[in-house]
């Protein structure tokens, strides 16, 4: 019974430490960030992130990136999987990924948080240091996983933005936390896709590579049996090793982040419909409506005349 007693404070006294924390994370993103959106921070790869209101299951476009939440709830779902991160939970993303996302807030407490991008390079470094691992060369890992926010990563998080009011500290000590965090990640609980990145599993990592290739050429026409030869498969291993990752077809995923690129032209660089279009790929501005409508609810043109409705399309 004694050694229960003991057990149960030293859990309380755990919880008591992650909340203490927790708090002051909300304390501090509520001084950097007054108002709603995706700012970049004084640390190189280190974003804030704030959203005031809740909204229901909506498409959005990720970036490779450790997502940590201080206050609400957010998840996002790549298939029939859901993945919920919230401040227990932090979301992990080895690669970009258009993607849903619904949001809970509550009443005058805004979602807050920031994420950290993922760089392959950084991953590599710190793997070769590390004299074990138990990643495993035959394993292709989906690209998107959670776990539990511990209390180490807690500590470090906390001083990560305890930085950012100094200049100084945020350019010395900045990268080092951030690297902190990265390590303390992948070393982790599910870190299977980042140590796949940083070992460049070979169809894992030939993967990555194209998904960023098509993030950088959408609006190109983007044959896929190019782009298999291009990964090095065939074009069924290529196929099935995609959606293995990702989870859905390439074909289905080029269009995807085409819409995505077309709604961030609209609201953001105020496009019209017809230019958005054109811009990201399509020939065909009735094939680009019937799209932009069935992937998201609405039409293109109801986004092109509202400025700003993307509610923050990346990390949002």
């Amino acid at each position: 019974m004694k050694d229960q007693n003991i057990l149960g404070r030293k859990v309380n006294m755990k919880m008591d430490s992650m909340e203490t924390k927790r708090l002051k994370m909300v304390e501090l993103l509520k001084d950097l960030l007054p108002e709603e959106g995706v700012f970049p921070s004084k640390i190189k790869g280190v974003f804030l992130v704030r959203t005031d209101n809740s909204f229901a299951r909506t498409p959005k476009s990720y970036l490779a990136s450790v997502i940590f939440l201080a206050q609400g709830t957010k998840s996002v779902f790549l298939g029939e999987e859901t993945y919920t991160y919230d401040p227990s939970n932090y979301l992990v993303l080895s690669v970009p990924m258009p993607i849903e996302c619904e949001a809970v807030t509550k009443p005058g407490e805004p979602i807050l948080g920031f994420y950290i991008s993922v760089d392959p390079a950084i991953l590599g470094e710190m793997l070769l240091e590390m004299e074990e691992t138990n990643y495993q060369a035959d394993a292709l890992p989906k690209g998107v996983y959670g776990a539990k926010l511990t209390d180490i990563i807690s500590d470090s998080a906390v001083r990560l933005l305890e930085t950012l009011s100094s200049p100084t500290e945020s350019r010395i000590l900045g990268p080092m936390i951030m690297r902190e965090i990265i390590f303390r990640v992948l070393c982790g609980e599910n870190g299977s896709s980042l140590h796949a990145l940083a070992f460049r599993n070979r169809r894992f990592f030939q993967i990555a590579r194209i998904l960023n290739k098509i993030h950088e050429s959408y609006d190109e026409g983007l044959d896929l049996k190019y782009l298999a030869m291009d990964a090095g498969m065939s074009t069924t291993t290529f196929h099935s090793s995609f959606k293995a990752v990702t989870n859905v077809s390439p074909l289905q995923y080029i269009k995807n982040v085409r819409l995505q690129k077309a709604k961030l032209l609209m609201t953001e660089e105020g496009l019209n419909v017809i230019s958005a279009a054109y811009r990201v790929g399509y020939e065909s501005p009735s094939q680009f409506n019937r799209e932009y409508k069935r992937y998201f609810g609405i039409t293109p043109a109801k986004d092109a005349i509202n400025p700003r409705n993307s509610g923050g399309m990346y990390i949002s």
